[in-house]
This record gives structure tokens, C-alpha cells and sequence, in this order.
């Protein structure tokens, strides 16, 4: 293990649980900025479909 002596310092039952819980809020703290800063990704959680882009038809008129 790389960093081998960190576990004679801070004992492991109490070192991981707290990493483990470290991960967890840092992950939720990302998701939660993604979600209140975007305007697709609520969209998308709630099943919403993209409004597609209409195009009039005479825009695909070759020149002769």
C-alpha cells in the first residue's frame, strides 16, 4: 500500500467510514449543482421529450 502508514495514525474502522462518507457528500454536492444549474437535466429526471426544430419545407429547394 502506498500510503501504509497513515493506518498507524488513524485507525482504519474510522478512516474508511469517513473517506466512504467524504465520497458520498462530495458526490452529492456535484449532483445537486448540476441539477439547480441546468435547465436539461431536471427535464430530462422528469421524462420530458426535446422539442424538435421545424424546418419549412422550402428551405431544401435546390437552385436550378
Amino acid at each position: 500500500m502506498n500510503q501504509g502508514r497513515l493506518w498507524t495514525v488513524v485507525s482504519p474502522s474510522v478512516g474508511l467510514p469517513l473517506f466512504l462518507l467524504a465520497v458520498a457528500v462530495t458526490s452529492l454536492i456535484i449532483h445537486l449543482a448540476i441539477l439547480s444549474h441546468t435547465t436539461w437535466l431536471p427535464a430530462y429526471y422528469n421524462g420530458k421529450a426535446k422539442t424538435a426544430l421545424v424546418v419549412p419545407a422550402q428551405a431544401f429547394v435546390l437552385p436550378a
